[in-house]
């Protein structure tokens, strides 16, 4: 085992039926079968327990539709004890309650998914690149307990091992060490030494082929698709490498990627040592890399050092935004960055607008007991963590921020950290230091009130200044065709697209569409961007795209807004549904979670 989890502070978890104060689970073996057919994992879990006392004579682990046959003590093959399921909640699923006898160190689980398992995503052959079918994880942020019993909430770490039996004629991988081939039995085991959260666990099985980038760094993706992805990272060993020198070594050994197929619903999942990522990102030209930069932020921030319960997001996800961003700087440059940033901004004002001003969503500690913590997956704990952490280097200085941040992940490495305790920390190491620099900051307002403070430091891009005068050029009359656009990056194309006006005509639309060939792109990023203007102003052409896209394309971000957008026409109802009807199949449970809602269930 790695790290002093020992140190590791309990916070009480309102997502999770453990109670590991009591008995915390520290090691667990794994044994899986994936089958297909049936579209079920099935074998046994085996946890290696810690006391705090002999007299707590009960383990508690969160579960979700999962068929426990039977539970053993100490070995697989040890004596049968008493188990129970609590009634079931339709966020937290079930506890499962094991009574312990005096001395037991471990307790066997066997057990089975169900078909419908919201974090198992199970793809025909159709629904891949290939040939054969696909299955992947989405753990975060509370389903790991829909595949796996155990104490689901990120303050609770443990190193794992598995062995996992696949058709021979795929590859499984999991968020350990992993093999680069296939063997000929379809048995793989896997070794994660250092401690994770329930929500890191990731399996993958399917037509997989690697292709190496350095000693430390590769990419698995379907055959069809490895020679793009394999082109669009080359820059990955000196992303670690860079962040390495901004914030201390990488502490995972290898850092590899997995381009998942389309229907993956994120941009990406910092799985440790095999990020998840969206093909969406393979755009031809590199551009759209500093999603990866994102997910290898999140070695330090997040995996290293983890909030200790959904309602401390922010402390993953504004951390990992400030580090991506000083990435990128690092490698392509100051304005580079500062472009990355405004598109941040202008998302994080977009969200601000959808939640409320005055909405405590907004709030960076967020109190989500109750309710699916996926509601504060969105831009509050990304880009307003980040403004903060921005706002801060403006106060201190960037040198004095590095060597806080620096010495943060060095000292609380493979620990958890909730808000309160890192308003402690942050105090006493670096606002205390500076008399009334807390109250410069208005470090409250960015915790516990709504919107951004006053305080906050602007942000600009001298890149986008050009894009803005190219675009009130095409407002005031010039043709799209006469705008000097050749050397613009994505960023700069959806920097324009996300200015243009909410409603124009239909020559407009097709002015734009004839110079610049926005329906017919194949950068994801700018069709997401497009496709809302194309169906305000009636643009009959972008149709068959936009279908086609929501189709083939899983990821939420994209999805939400299009579906609004789609919503929002004459009809639009009717369109949303038949599409979604067809599409539903192919979205993981992360998206039709939020779109059952939004466009309705299909007949």
């Amino acid at each position: 085992m790695t790290g002093p989890t020992a140190a590791t502070p309990l916070v009480s978890d309102p997502h999770s039926y453990a109670r590991p104060a009591g008995v915390r689970v520290r090691h667990l073996t794994l044994d899986l079968t994936v089958d297909f057919a049936s579209r079920t994992l099935a074998g046994q879990a085996t946890w290696e327990l810690e006391r705090s006392s002999e007299a707590v004579a009960e383990l508690w682990l969160d579960s979700r539709d999962l068929h426990i046959d039977a539970v053993t003590l100490d070995t697989p093959d040890g004596p049968a004890t008493t188990w129970e399921l609590a009634p079931a909640d339709a966020i937290l699923g079930q506890a499962l309650r094991v009574q312990l006898a005096p001395g037991t160190q471990s307790i066997s689980v066997r057990y089975r998914t169900s078909p419908g398992a919201a974090a198992l995503q199970w793809l025909t052959p159709e629904q891949t690149a290939g040939t054969q079918p696909f299955l992947f994880t989405q753990s975060q942020a509370i389903l790991a307990r829909t595949w796996l019993p155990c104490q689901d909430s990120p303050g609770v770490r443990f190193t794992y091992e598995a062995t996992v039996r696949v058709p021979p004629s795929l590859l499984a991988l999991m968020s350990a060490e992993n093999p680069h081939t296939r063997n000929a039995l379809g048995e793989y085991h896997f070794q994660m030494t250092q401690p994770i959260p329930a929500y890191l666990m990731a399996l993958a099985v399917g037509d997989l082929a690697f292709a190496p980038l350095s000693g430390r760094t590769g990419v698995y993706a379907e055959p069809a698709t490895l020679p793009s992805a394999a082109g669009e990272f080359q820059d990955l060993e000196p992303m670690v490498a860079t962040a390495e020198e901004l914030y201390g070594p990488y502490r995972w050994e290898r850092y590899d990627l997995l381009v998942l197929p389309p229907s993956f619903p994120f941009g990406g999942m910092e799985n440790p040592r095999l990020t998840f990522v969206t093909p969406t990102i393979l755009a031809g030209d590199r551009s759209l890399t500093s999603l990866v930069a994102h997910e290898l932020a999140h070695s330090w921030s997040g995996n290293l050092v983890t909030n200790a319960t959904w309602n401390d997001f922010w402390l993953n996800e504004g951390f990992t935004v400030y580090f991506e961003r000083r990435i990128m700087e690092k490698l392509y440059g100051r304005p580079y960055a500062d472009m990355l940033q405004v598109l941040g901004n202008t998302a994080l004002h977009h969200t601000l607008a959808e939640l409320g001003e005055t909405s405590p969503d907004t709030h960076l500690r967020l109190h989500l007991a109750g309710r699916d913590p996926d509601e504060g997956l969105n831009e509050i704990a990304y880009e307003k963590g980040d403004y903060l952490l921005l706002t801060l280097e403006h106060l201190v200085g960037r040198p004095r921020l590095d060597v806080f941040i620096k010495e943060y992940f060095t000292r609380h490495s493979f620990q958890s950290m909730d808000t309160s305790s890192f308003l402690t920390y942050l105090r006493r190491e670096l606002l205390d230091l500076e008399p009334g620099l807390e109250g410069q900051l208005q470090l409250m307002a960015w915790i516990d009130q709504p919107g951004i403070p006053a305080v906050a430091t602007p942000v600009e891009s001298e890149r986008f200044a050009a894009v803005e005068a190219a675009r009130r050029a095409w407002q005031q009359g010039a043709p799209a065709a006469s705008l000097v656009t050749a050397d613009w990056s994505s960023h700069e194309w959806v920097h324009f697209l996300q200015g243009l006006p909410p409603k124009m005509t239909p020559a407009q639309v097709a002015d734009l569409d004839a110079a610049f060939g926005f329906t017919a792109s194949g950068n994801s990023e700018i069709l997401a961007a497009w496709f809302p203007h194309a169906l305000a102003a009636g643009y009959a052409p972008a149709n068959a795209a936009l279908e086609k896209f929501l189709l083939r394309v899983g990821r939420r971000k994209f999805l939400v807004p299009l579906y609004k957008a789609l919503l929002a026409t004459p009809d639009g109802r009717h369109r949303a549904q038949t599409v979604y009807a067809q599409a539903r199949p192919n979205y993981h449970s992360v998206a039709t979670g939020t779109l059952d809602a939004l466009v309705g269930l299909p007949a």
